[in-house]
């Protein structure tokens, strides 16, 4: 079993836990909404016009449409690889009442891929946008070296991702005596280091603390299923806790109560950064620019 504070994850169950919450993950979506929202406002103070989009772990496409509303000329592509999430999508954009509603933009074109192995050319799009999807990656270093493949020079990045103090209640609570209850998240700062090791230029950064409140603690359990998001790392314990552990849980989790709610941290990052012009080529030779000196043919 790996070490208690592995950061690997089972990639194959988090693929089957999305394709089964591809149906429910709208219900319990009020993080990722939120982060969205939060993400769409930065871009007020960026300015880009996208030609073409690219959401990497486009869920159900809420996000699609959100950036259609700001970019309403741009191409958009979605990205994702729980293909009943796609089907999902699909069917929001082909439904007949959304056909007649809709004028314009036109539907996004769809692919089912893994982040880390993107099938597209490189510099294809002008914006990359991921919301919630790094932290689903044991390392998110060959992502985001596939986001600055696929950008052309001068794209953005938009992404956000989940930090260390995420679901630290219910971490804190829950018996660790057989592995991880609650897997890891990578720090903000391993992030900045590998957006700076995948060639991205002036990386911007922050982080910030969001609290959501539940009512008990079966509906924050629920959310988590229902969304997907349930513990998925290799060292997580294949048994149940025993009933004396979860009734210990819960009274710790009880415990935390604030004006009746039950209060569960989320820790969110959220950053950008841009694809500048390479300083060497492939084989690594350096590229010198010459300009010609005033008044030179």
């Amino acid at each position: 079993m790996p070490a208690p504070d592995s950061f690997e994850l089972d990639r194959k169950l988090i693929r089957r836990r999305f394709a089964r919450a591809a149906a429910t993950c709208g219900e319990a979506a009020v993080l990722a909404r939120e982060v969205a929202r939060r993400m769409d406002e930065r871009l007020d103070y960026i300015r880009i016009e996208p030609r073409r989009i690219l959401d990497v772990g486009c869920g159900d496409g809420t996000d699609l449409e959100r950036l259609a509303q700001r970019y309403p000329a741009a191409q958009r592509v979605g990205v994702d690889f729980a293909l009943p999430m796609l089907e999902r999508v699909a069917k929001n954009h082909n439904g007949l009442l959304s056909r007649l509603l809709r004028r314009h933009p036109p539907s996004p074109l769809l692919a089912g891929a893994d982040a880390c192995a993107l099938p597209f050319g490189h510099a294809s799009f002008s914006l990359a946008w991921s919301n919630l999807m790094l932290n689903w990656l044991t390392d998110p270093a060959p992502a985001l070296a596939e986001f600055h493949r696929v950008l052309e020079v001068g794209g953005l990045l938009m992404f956000s991702t989940l930090g260390p103090d995420t679901l630290r209640e219910l971490r804190n609570a829950l018996p660790d005596h057989y592995g991880e209850r609650v897997h890891r998240f990578i720090d903000m700062h391993d992030i900045g280091d590998a957006l700076i090791k995948a060639g991205f230029a002036d990386p911007v950064m922050d982080m910030e603390v969001l609290t959501l409140t539940y009512a008990t603690i079966d509906d924050l359990l629920r959310d988590l299923r229902l969304s997907g998001c349930t513990n998925a790392s290799t060292a997580r314990p294949r048994g149940l806790a025993g009933k004396a552990g979860w009734h210990a849980a819960r009274a710790a989790l009880e415990g935390l109560r604030q004006d009746a709610r039950l209060p569960i941290t989320f820790e969110v990052v959220q950053g950008h950064a841009w694809k500048a012009a390479p300083k060497t080529i492939a084989d690594g030779r350096s590229v010198v620019h010459f300009q010609p000196r005033a008044g030179k043919a």
